[in-house]
């Protein structure tokens, strides 16, 4: 029986997969190498800032990990955005017997203002440290991390250091949707050449870590130059390229933890809430995108499974195998490397489908203004076509 699949196409996805496994590899010891730094002489004074909404859940193992530091100089200050929650009565508690920890009130944000991008803004205005490090209240920080990370950023001659934590995945929403962004980043943007090229889409950030120079932070204007943007990470770091600043990844996964969701349906609206804004809200690049990585990874799949069945000639089966090995290996090499429990890279098609399905979810509700997110209504996005 004729093979619907062109071969030269299933060979076109080798070649692609194997230039994305180089890109891959790469990174991973790109990220790795800017921790080989020794400690410095002097370390300088760290301004620890935690934006909290509605995370009762998380804050208290948050803050202890954070007070709990192995290093001379820093102060912990979380600004409680007007949870609805427990959270800042808890941190009130902790307040109590540690007197180290600052607890802000935060104001509410202005309209069309994202209210992380505007708590960010209120805790660097009250921060004394010569470096920065913004921090999300679900993240758990082992006692040397700050020791790690500013060694990092100053050994490297940073002026911002991001980094992905390992990520806790426990409810199958979470292990689907949760790892897939990390991956895109570690096998799409080749560090070497964003460290280099000005180009805004080589760029990586990471909300959930980001390390600065006090000078840098000032000079891109801060959170409050990406006051209105649901992909502040992303926007900062390509600020700072432009300023012609510095940024670093490193591996940070023997530091920082994190769960940042705690169901299926958390990690759909939290993924609803970012997907389309990180593409600044591009549709045909958004779309391109998605498709293409639908036919990277399902086609030698679907081709697999007719040979099986019977349904297409075995015209082609070691460049089918290659093709699905390497798949494999770019999911099972990232997850080795994040900390990510490994079964999860074997049905790595279903990870494309699942994030497919919140891409387009993402487009519609992003599109259509319904988005929201701890009970506060995101602004309807404004559609770029390219």
């Amino acid at each position: 029986m004729t093979n619907p699949f062109a071969h030269d196409q299933v060979l076109h996805l080798v070649v692609f997969q194997a230039v994305l496994l180089l890109i891959l590899l790469d990174n991973i010891w790109i990220t790795r190498r800017v921790r080989r730094h020794l400690p410095p002489g002097i370390f300088p004074m760290v301004s620890v800032l935690v934006p909290a909404r509605n995370e009762e859940r998380n804050i208290a193992t948050c803050v202890q990990s954070l007070l709990a530091q192995n290093y001379p100089c820093f102060e912990v200050l979380v600004l409680d955005d007007q949870s609805s929650d427990g959270t800042l009565g808890i941190l009130k508690r902790i307040v109590a017997t540690q007197p180290g920890l600052q607890v802000l009130e935060g104001e509410p944000p202005a309209e069309n203002v994202v209210g992380k991008n505007w708590a960010c803004s209120q805790l660097a205005l009250q921060a004394r440290g010569e470096l920065l490090l913004f921090t999300d209240a679900d993240t758990c920080h082992s006692p040397d991390m700050l020791r790690g990370v500013v060694a990092a950023l100053i050994g490297d001659h940073a002026d911002l250091l991001t980094g992905y934590p390992r990520q806790e995945v426990h409810s199958w929403g979470e292990r689907l949707l949760v790892p897939f962004f990390s991956w895109v980043l570690y096998c799409f943007i080749p560090l070497a050449l964003g460290y280099w090229l000005p180009l805004p889409i080589l760029s990586s950030g990471v909300g959930q870590f980001m390390l600065f120079r006090r000078e840098a932070y000032l000079v891109i204007g801060g959170h409050q130059s990406v006051s209105d943007s649901m992909a502040e990470d992303m926007n900062l770091v390509r600020r700072i390229k432009s300023a012609r600043l510095r940024w670093r990844v490193a591996h940070i996964t023997d530091l920082v933890s994190c769960r940042m969701y705690h169901s299926g349906w958390e990690a759909i609206d939290g993924f609803t809430k970012n997907l389309f804004a990180v593409f600044d809200y591009r549709l045909l690049p958004y779309l391109f995108a998605f498709i293409w990585l639908m036919v990277m990874f399902w086609e030698p799949f679907i081709v697999m499974l007719m040979m099986i069945a019977g349904k297409a000639s075995l015209s082609q089966p070691a460049t089918i195998a290659t093709c699905l090995a390497l798949a494999v290996l770019l999911w099972l090499i990232h997850y080795i490397n994040l900390g990510i429990p490994l079964g999860l890279a074997f049905i790595y098609p279903f990870t494309i489908l699942a994030n497919v399905g919140i891409a387009l979810r993402s487009c519609a509700y992003s599109l259509g203004g319904h988005l929201e997110w701890k009970g506060r209504k995101i602004a309807r996005a404004h559609l770029k076509w390219l």
